[in-house]
């Protein structure tokens, strides 16, 4: 699948056919990767992805591994299985 570009930020719309929304906040998303979107950090599918404009966040450890991706605007989590 391809690997999603952030290069210039993550906009969801560009990738919205392949995604899940599972929760969505003024600041947050929560999406699932229903298209086999690869990681842009470690380049492997990913299963969700948690975008946030806030400027900080507690998170519970996420299960299994997490890539994490800071855009100018966002921070991005990526987790896999």
């Amino acid at each position: 699948m391809s690997e999603l570009d952030v290069t210039d930020g993550f906009d969801v719309h560009e990738y919205r056919e392949g995604f899940k929304l599972r929760k969505e906040t003024r600041e947050t998303m929560h999406l699932e990767n229903r298209a086999g979107y690869d990681c842009p950090v470690c380049g492997s599918p990913f299963e969700k992805l948690f975008a946030s404009e806030k400027r900080e966040h507690t998170f519970q450890s996420p299960p299994g591994p997490f890539c994490l991706v800071r855009t100018d605007d966002q921070l991005l989590l990526f987790t896999h299985s």
